[in-house]
């Protein structure tokens, strides 16, 4: 399966997924770890792939997405933004909405 079929499939199988530098557990950048605290503070599930462990992804996400930097968070396949996105719609309450609406 090529890279962009591979993302599609992900991205259909999760409802909220957060492509990031390591794990929640363990962030191997600020921004993803800040993604992160967002997404745990509003205790919905969401699913992650750490993009340090797939070069294909992380090279492929960037032209599937044109968005040139990690992390990047999708809602029902569709790319919501990065690091400054997803903490700019917790703070205003849009993202807990967002999730709300999204998630089972």
């Amino acid at each position: 399966m090529d890279v962009k079929n591979r993302i599609k499939d992900q991205l259909g199988s999760n409802d909220v997924l957060l492509y990031m530098k390591g794990t929640p557990d363990f962030p191997q950048c600020g921004f993803s770890g800040q993604a992160v605290a967002a997404l745990n503070a509003i205790g919905k599930p969401y699913s992650f792939v750490n993009i340090f462990e797939d070069p294909e992804i992380r090279d492929g996400l960037k032209e599937y997405s044109n968005w040139p930097t990690f992390p990047q968070l999708y809602v029902k396949g569709e790319l919501i933004g990065g690091c400054d996105i997803v903490i700019e719609m917790y703070r205003s309450g849009e993202l807990q909405k967002l999730l709300e609406e999204s998630v089972n």
